[in-house]
């Protein structure tokens, strides 16, 4: 499962279809995927309930904590990914991946601490592919033992600290111990990992893209690190958080700001040079989908068994609004080749959709965040 979040949205009209089911004619952003056309299913209406309009409903992306933009007093919840990881994680050397162009992730912990994302592609490269000189792996152990020694520790010093605490304090501590509960476990399972060798890949390590307007580069790079995790069984969860940036992209045509094209309160240029930018980003996932459906595992493609989840927390960016999230599913072996419509005014929640997929993982959930079910017309 990969979940990307574009977090500045896309222009409404130039992704949805006009017409439901299966014989919509493809919007402008949906043609460059006709490729893939029988690969993804569109979906239009959904959003999470009690999350409000605003950048910060970009915290409840994948948890739909309700009312992130009431920062005073929000406690996030475990991310869709991190509930996953919890009962398959295991099976693979990373329990997950939580990669990110910005400062900050999509993945979340059962306690609500934010899971730290990679940010940079040759740092993930050598994490994932490449092996340590005997010495550094010997180290490594070392850490691995020396940190699950040091937790020990201030656990303990923290329980003596619980009696005296006041009611926020003794929620934050527990929040704490929970985290180190987590940390402990991911450790335990390093460690085990440290000990096997890595795959090895026919790709040269990457070089970091320091452009800190280059929205498509920097995705490109990241993508590109997906395929191989995935088609590695490095990991089979993946979240991806994609540039929103106040800068130009290097992008022919395009002189103004992302943040500001995307908040284009219905300017026709500044619309023209957003939906320019927008095809760069539709046309690097039509690439990573392309390297997924080229890529055989046991009899199918790669695209076959990866469920690609593409969306943001915005609907409208122009507007902050957080209702009628676009939504593209690709891949995962569901039924495809359709524009699934719901009422953006009584729709059912976006976590039925979050369920329905922890199902085709093969996790018995009956439930996540503030969904009602599963969702209608994706089987």
């Amino acid at each position: 499962m990969v979940c990307i979040c574009t977090p500045l949205g896309v222009h409404p009209p130039y992704f949805f279809p006009e017409k439901a089911g299966a014989d919509y004619e493809p919007s402008p952003y949906l043609e460059v995927l006709k490729e893939f056309r029988d690969d993804f299913t569109v979906i239009s209406g959904l959003s999470h309930p009690e999350v409000g309009s605003s950048h910060d409903s970009i915290y409840s992306f994948l948890t739909a904590a309700p009312h992130p933009e009431i920062r005073a007093g929000f406690r996030n919840s475990i991310s869709l990914d991190q509930l996953a990881a919890e009962k398959i994680g295991h099976e693979t050397r990373f329990r997950s991946l939580s990669l990110s162009a910005e400062g900050f992730g999509l993945s979340w912990t059962r306690s609500g601490a934010l899971v730290p994302p990679d940010l940079y592609p040759a740092s993930l490269f050598a994490r994932l592919f490449l092996e340590g000189r005997p010495d550094e792996v010997q180290a490594q152990a070392r850490r691995l033992k020396s940190g699950r020694s040091i937790l020990d520790t201030v656990a303990e010093q923290a329980r003596i600290l619980q009696p005296a605490l006041g009611t926020r304090d003794r929620e934050k501590l527990d929040e704490y111990f929970t985290s180190v509960r987590e940390l402990e476990e991911r450790m335990a399972v390093s460690e085990e990992w440290s000990k096997k060798p890595k795959p090895k890949v026919d790709a040269k390590p990457p070089q970091n893209n320091m452009n800190s307007a280059d929205l498509i580069g920097k995705t490109r790079l990241m993508f590109d690190l997906i395929h191989l995790a995935l088609q590695t069984d490095s990991t089979r969860l993946i979240t991806m958080l994609l540039l929103g940036t106040s800068l130009v992209p290097p992008i022919q045509g395009v002189s103004l700001g992302h943040h500001d094209l995307s908040h284009h309160g219905q300017d026709p240029q500044k619309i023209a040079q957003l939906k320019t930018v927008e095809l760069e980003k539709m046309k690097a996932l039509a690439e990573l989908l392309e390297k997924l459906k080229k890529t055989e595992e046991d009899g199918e493609t790669l695209l076959d068994r990866t469920m690609v989840f593409f969306s943001s927390n915005l609907g409208n960016a122009s507007s902050h609004s957080a209702k009628n999230l676009p939504v593209l599913l690709a891949g995962g072996g569901f039924k495809h080749g359709q524009h699934l419509a719901f009422d953006p005014a009584s729709p059912p929640p976006l976590c039925n959709l979050y369920v329905t997929m922890l199902q085709r993982l093969g996790i018995e959930a009956e439930k996540f965040g503030s969904s009602t079910g599963t969702l209608t017309g994706v089987e």
